[in-house]
């Protein structure tokens, strides 16, 4: 269940851009994580600007129980900074059933690659990485991602399935409907992406993802301003 968080993907290369520029005044996205139907937490982003700096904050905590018992739990937080549009630093904690995961980047100028010390990669990665976080609609135009729980970095691809309508909060949405997968279709069957997304090109929101692990789950707009 853990490869399926925060994850993503390929359209063409971003080269680290996160169009900080398309989320000018925009303070906070908050999504339902729901399981079975069922909201069992939130994955929460706090958006701060200051001239050409933009921070990106991230609140996730889930868990699910069963008979009382918590069988599967994720508590994690993230900051993510920008400058002039470009990724210059990620920073996280993630407490997984307990198991602690982090992730250091930082942009390097003079090789202009990202260090990674991360609890799963340790070592560089280039600029056509981007966080595999939600909030960022590049995610669905980059050719590769970085876990924002333990750094590994993941080849993905994206398709285009279609416009469809979507309901959200009761407010009606004409989406861009999308598929993403893992690029390398011989990984495990517990380590390959399988998500749906659909994503609203008139405020740059990813209004809901959906994929099947031991349930199925959504991440879900909840309320943004």
């Amino acid at each position: 269940m853990r490869k399926y968080f925060f994850i993503i993907i390929l359209l063409y290369s971003t080269k680290a851009f996160s169009h900080a520029s398309h989320y000018d005044g925009l303070k906070k996205i908050e999504m339902d994580v729901i399981r079975n139907g069922e909201v069992v937490g939130y994955s929460n982003y706090f958006f701060e600007k200051n001239n050409k700096t933009m921070t990106v904050k991230n609140y996730t905590k889930f868990k699910v129980e069963l008979f009382g018992v918590t069988i599967f739990s994720i508590s994690s937080e993230a900051i993510e900074i920008y400058k002039n549009d470009k990724l210059i630093s990620f920073k996280s904690i993630t407490f997984q059933n307990d198991k602690e995961k982090y992730v250091n980047l930082n942009y390097n100028k003079s090789k202009k690659k990202f260090i990674i010390d991360g609890s799963s990669y340790k070592g560089e990665a280039g600029l056509d990485c981007i966080i595999g976080n939600w909030w960022n609609h590049k995610i669905l135009k980059a050719s590769k991602q970085i876990s924002p729980l333990s750094g590994s970095i993941k080849e993905q691809i994206v398709t285009f399935i279609g416009k469809e309508k979507i309901n959200i909060n009761n407010e009606q949405y004409l989406a861009d409907h999308f598929k993403l997968k893992s690029k390398n279709e011989n990984l495990p069957k517990d380590k390959k992406l399988d998500f749906d997304i659909w994503y609203n090109p008139k405020n740059n929101l990813i209004l809901k993802i959906s994929y099947s692990n031991m349930g199925n789950w959504e991440y879900k707009l909840k309320n943004f301003e």
